[in-house]
Parts: structure tokens; sequence; C-alpha cells
């Protein structure tokens, strides 16, 4: 059976237990579900899908019970008077069996009918109903070693490998945001199959807001924003950029992200470069300044190698960015024929097409109107409203 089948299998078992609709009541006679959701990571860059969970869960539920976890100092408040916030003083991503032991207590007397771990980490020792959130798997292929010793490096992806078999093994169900993801998961772990729930995510409404200029940042320009991991492919960027430099001279490169290792690299890396100089890092910006550097670039380029979703072309598109992308992973998906698509293992195939968009208006129009209607099709409220459904199946069971 292929994947595809196996998982449209797996979707219709959930929406025969339950129903498919979004009414707020579970039934005529059932009691309101208790339903805890770890939202500790709301406030961290791959946080925002939990954000805008929380938010619109508020608006399509009103008759469950929820307990959301935070970190201590997180300010977030509910606005919904069956939600309400729990501070969870332990480490995430913590293999301290003080941390394990407590949360899993916490949990425990939380007396739950449903948690959702918004992320694959989760602790051994609680084995009550769970969904499970899984971005990606892009730890399994692009974690470099740096410098730990190779023993040590192989012991960590064992046991990390572990964890989320243990997590899945457990979930009643795991929610993913693309099929991309299912079809890759189910290759890794085919017992998932028939417990897999596609919920696609959406751009960000904080970016309708109005645009600032950015000092400094004139004329002709690129534009990527986002982290500098190693699967975001960045440095062929940097090598196809010195391409493009030679037919258009003027032009820049823009890097949007939170300065940390990664971005360092990269900036000493693009220093090396002939086109070092006309190579931008902003560091870190408001959501305005990255909406007019939207509004203002000649193409948002998105070299990377493997994504859970990719949600950052999806907003410079909804910001009228005409997207240039890699052909991997996910982007096909999520982009559709919005995208002018290259080979992201190829500097030179990356520059050629740039180059395509810079020269042709009418394609970069094409492009920027197909974006918009794109990135349309994409909501948060859709995305909550699918994500009730697979907690009402788990409840179900």
């Amino acid at each position: 059976m292929s994947s595809n089948r196996v998982l449209k299998y797996g979707m219709r078992r959930m929406l025969k237990v339950i129903g498919y609709n979004y009414s707020n009541s579970m039934s005529k006679h059932a009691k309101p579900a208790h339903i805890v959701i770890d939202a500790r990571i709301r406030r961290s860059s791959t946080g925002r899908y939990t954000d805008r969970l929380l938010e619109h869960l508020q608006a399509v539920d009103q008759y469950n019970r929820y307990t959301i976890l935070i970190e201590p100092d997180d300010s977030w408040e509910p606005k919904a008077d069956n939600f309400h916030a729990v501070a969870c003083p332990f480490a995430q991503f913590s293999l301290n069996p003080f941390d394990q032991f407590l949360f899993a207590w916490q949990l425990y007397r939380l007396k739950p009918d449903l948690v959702h771990f918004t992320m694959t980490q989760q602790p051994l020792l609680y084995f009550g109903r769970i969904v499970t959130t899984t971005h990606d798997l892009t730890m399994f292929d692009f974690v470099r070693r740096g410098s730990t010793p190779l023993l040590v490096y192989r012991l960590k992806m064992m046991l990390y490998r572990f964890l989320v078999n243990s997590a899945h093994h457990k979930s009643r169900y795991i929610i993913v945001p693309t099929r991309t993801v299912a079809k890759e998961l189910a290759a890794y772990q085919p017992f998932t199959t028939h417990k897999t729930a596609v919920t696609y995510e959406a751009c960000e409404p904080s970016l309708a807001q109005r645009a600032e200029p950015l000092p400094d940042i004139s004329g002709d320009f690129l534009l990527y924003v986002g982290t500098a991991f190693p699967h975001k492919n960045l440095a062929r960027l940097v090598e196809a950029f010195d391409l493009l430099h030679q037919n258009f001279p003027k032009l820049q490169l823009v890097f949007v992200g939170k300065t940390e290792k990664h971005y360092e690299e990269l900036e000493t890396l693009a220093q090396k470069h002939p086109s070092g100089s006309a190579i931008v890092f902003t560091g870190f910006i408001s959501d305005a300044h990255v909406k007019w550097l939207h509004e203002h670039c000649q193409a948002y380029v998105y070299p990377s190698l493997r994504e859970g979703y990719g949600l950052t072309p999806i907003e410079a598109m909804a910001d009228g960015a005409p997207v240039v992308s890699s052909n991997a992973s996910c982007m096909p998906e999520i982009l559709g024929d919005a995208a002018y698509y290259f080979n992201a293992k190829s500097p030179k195939d990356i520059a050629e097409k740039i180059a395509e968009v810079l020269r042709d208006p009418n394609l970069r129009e094409q492009l920027i109107q197909k974006g918009k209607q794109q990135a349309g099709k994409y909501s948060w409220g859709q995305m909550a409203k699918e994500t009730l459904v697979v907690y009402k199946a788990a409840l179900s069971e």
C-alpha cells in the first residue's frame, strides 16, 4: 500500500470515529475533557505554531477545559474562561532524571484526559493519553558533530532516536505540518501510518501591520529570513550570490535572523567571498521591518534542503515578495506553482533561476500575484479546528 493511501486511510479512520465537524460540544452527553498543552516552546523561534494554536483554539473550543503549561517567566495569559496557564519549571529537551520525574509527576497530578506535546520531547515516565506534534525529521540527517567526540555524538543520536520512537509509540495521534513529513515518518516508522494527521500551518497575522523601513538598506536586494542551521543551505546561497554579483554588481543579499553561532560562522564565511561586501546581516529585527523588506526585495530566496513546512516563504508571499525556492523537501507541496524553483545543491542553478526573475518583470509580477493567492490558502484558524478533530479522535479511543 502506498504511503498516500496509508495516510488517507488513517485520516478516514479518525473522522469515522468522531464525525467530521467542528462543533464545540463533544456530544450531547459527554463531559468536557481536560486537555493539557505543553506550550513551553511558545516563545522560541519554532514556537509560532504553538502560539497560534493557543490563540485560535480559544476561539473554536469553549467546551473543553484546557491547562496550558508555560515557562515560569512567560507572561502569556488566556482570553477564554476555559483556558488557564500553569507554570512548568522543567527544562525543555532535558534528560536530567530530576526534570524527567518531576515533569511526569506534574502531569499526573493535573489528571488530564489528554496531553498534547507540541514538540516531540516529552517525559519518558508519562503514559497517559498523548497527542504529539512532530514538525520534521531534520535532526536525523543534518546535525553536525562539531567538536563533540565521535562516541559521545553517536550516543546522543541513539538516545535522540530512542526518545522519538518512545514518543511516537505512546502517542494516540501524531500531528505533522505536511504530507511530505507524513511520508518521511511512515518510511522511518511504519507503525505511525495509521495515526498520522496533517494540519497545515499558515501566515503570521501580525504581518498585516504597517511596514517600517530598515535603515541602511536601499537599492536592489535579495532577502532571506530565518535561522542559519546547516540544512538551511545558506553557504550555497552565498556561492550563488558570487555568480550573480558579476552581472548585478549593485545587488545586495540581506540575511535576517537572530545572531548566534551559525550566523556568526556564515558571516565569517561571507567575508571571504568576492561578493562579501554586498552581503548584509541585520540580526534580529521587528516584524514591521521584515514586512518592509518583503515588500521591497527583488526576490525572497529560500535554499533549504529540508523543512517540515517552510513558513517564512509563505509569509514573504503574503507581503508581495516574489519567491525563488529550493525544489527540495516539502517546498513544492507548500508553495505550489507560486514559486520559481531551483536545484538547492547547485549554486549555478540557484544563481540562474534568481537571474531569470530579476531580468523578467512579467515573471516577477506573476510570482507576486500567485504568491498572494497561495498564502491565502492557509489559515491558523483552520489548523486549530483540525487539531480539535485530532483531540476528539484521541479522546474517543
